[in-house]
């Protein structure tokens, strides 16, 4: 009855239909996920139904009708299917997200402070439109108020995403039929050139350039144990600490809805035993939190590293801490299975290879290495050996072409030449049994 399809040029989807009159009826729906295109499919069918037997929609269909503004309502009425009527009374953009956020108590302080950062940032761009007059074009330009900003990639499509949020919001308190943002490219972004891999040497220069235990400890924390910083490290207790097994028991805020609850426990690495000895030595009698001097939230634990980083004459790295981290899982992933570093450090094996594992120079030093002299003597050896004993001559003949160029002096003595003696009594019908066929 309605048929869903999209338009070649453009790939918007599209509704077409015919009228009681036989005329071909188009909906263009816009940038829709095909998953709220086949509903609106649904309603419109129903809607058709109505229009031909002149009877009243059911409650589903009238329900989402009744709450249908903006420029869907406005094509809809175009086809004949609905009746054109005033707007609704629906808030600004503004009003909308500032009462969005208000209900959002479930959030922690640090989502909360990245939304109302969102909202500031969608603010000046689209505050004061009608919720319902906001479409697929005005998320283009809003990307490009946001790039035009100087904002990265990264951060454009952080603020894309959560104005995308305020949008599905409104869907769901039936303000909007779709959400115009829904198509909208704001997945993660990992820029490589803000990688930097925190060598050994850095990592010492920093740690000796630290003034007190607590920040020593702060550094070989992210560098070492890979934690999250602030987060994890500020959330470490002294009870967390096991010195008999060697290990550590992390808290995780950002992991705590996942399965495992935010925890995961972390070897003492041999880099971190000295650091935290230092630190407990120094602690005061009877503290709770390993880290205490740094807990407030007006220290800025970024700006305090980066002087510590040029004191120790290295320039600051971007993404300090993440970087410290990444550092780390990339070392510990050379010497044991992905799945159990990961499980140390709490991501996925999935976000660990995007997000995390650096290619550094000891890797290309390690693929352009040449093997040691003996080992290439004796895989040559070897080789020879299996010539002699499967009458392979031209593996001697090239053998003896190496040594004979002095490369592998050592081997010529102990090699076995290869005895052809008997090959011509093989006889001329050649080695297969005769067949009685």
């Amino acid at each position: 009855m309605a048929s869903l399809s999209r338009n070649s040029k453009t790939g918007r989807r599209l509704i077409q239909f015919t009228d009681r009159e036989g005329n071909r009826q188009t909906i263009r729906l816009g940038a829709v996920t095909a998953k709220d295109a086949k509903t609106i499919q649904g309603h419109v069918e129903k809607l058709i139904v109505a229009k031909l037997g002149n009877t009243a929609v059911d409650a589903d269909t009238a329900a989402w009708l009744g709450v249908l503004d903006g420029e869907l309502r406005e094509r809809l009425a175009r086809v004949g299917l609905v009746e054109p009527r005033e707007k609704l009374n629906v808030p600004t953009v503004a009003a909308w997200v500032a009462a969005y956020i208000a209900t959002r108590t479930d959030v922690k302080p640090n989502t909360l402070r990245n939304l109302k950062q969102a909202e500031k940032d969608l603010a000046p761009y689209l505050g004061e439109k009608r919720l319902d007059a906001v479409t697929e074009a005005d998320g283009d330009g809003y990307r490009a108020f946001l790039k035009g900003r100087g904002l990265g990639e990264a951060t454009t499509r952080r603020q894309l995403k959560r104005a995308k949020q305020f949008l599905a919001a409104a869907v769901k308190a039936r303000l909007l039929a779709v959400n115009p943002f829904a198509g909208l490219r704001c997945g993660q972004w990992s820029n490589p050139d803000r990688y930097h891999y925190v060598t050994p040497a850095e990592a010492l220069a920093v740690l000796g350039a630290c003034p007190d235990a607590e920040t020593r400890l702060i550094f070989a924390l992210a560098r070492y144990g890979g934690l999250r910083c602030p987060s994890e490290i500020l959330a470490l207790r002294w009870g967390d600490i096991n010195w008999e097994k060697e290990r550590l028991t992390v808290h995780s805020t950002k992991t705590e809805g996942h399965a495992h609850g935010g925890v995961r426990v972390v070897p003492i690495f041999p880099e971190l035993a000295g650091p935290l000895a230092d630190a407990f030595d120094a602690a005061a009698e009877g503290a709770e939190h390993v880290i205490v001097r740094y807990r407030s939230p007006d220290v800025n634990l970024r700006t305090r590293f980066s002087k510590i980083i040029l004191r120790a004459g290295l320039t600051p790295w971007g993404k300090l801490f993440q970087n410290c981290r990444s550092s780390r899982e990339t070392e510990l992933a050379e010497e044991h299975p992905l799945h159990v570093v990961c499980g140390w450090l709490g991501n996925t094996t999935t976000v660990a290879q995007k997000h995390y594992l650096q290619t550094t120079e000891e890797h290309f030093a390690k693929a352009t290495k040449k093997p040691p002299q003996e080992a290439l003597q004796k895989a040559l050896h070897n080789a020879l050996r299996h010539g002699a004993e499967t009458g392979g001559m031209g593996m001697q003949a090239k053998g003896a072409e190496l040594i004979g160029a002095n490369v592998y002096g050592p081997v010529q003595n102990n090699t076995t030449p290869c005895d052809c003696k008997g090959l011509w009594q093989i006889p001329p019908r050649g080695l297969e049994p005769l067949s009685p066929g």
